[in-house]
């Protein structure tokens, strides 16, 4: 099987370990963030609100650091690994 669906399986299962944990303690995504004082439309609203922060510096880093990974993987060559 591929690695990378390897370690999904892994992750997905360990969150499947871990969310059974909790819910066994009585914990639930609305208990906890009751805890920190937020409502799930709360929460919601500070990851779109992350997300539309973060889409355009993102795209601002790349237009410089996308040039200069060019740069070196088109000039720079690569480095023998003899032993």
């Amino acid at each position: 099987m591929n690695p990378f669906f390897t370690g999904l399986l892994k992750l997905l299962l360990a969150s499947l370990i871990a969310g059974a944990a909790m819910n066994l303690f009585g914990l639930s995504a609305e208990r906890i963030l009751a805890a920190i004082g937020l409502t799930p439309l709360e929460a919601w609203e500070h990851a779109a609100r992350f997300i539309a922060w973060a889409i355009p510096n993102v795209l601002l880093g790349a237009v410089v650091i996308l040039p200069l990974w060019l740069f070196a993987y088109l000039f720079i060559p690569p480095r023998s690994y003899d032993e």
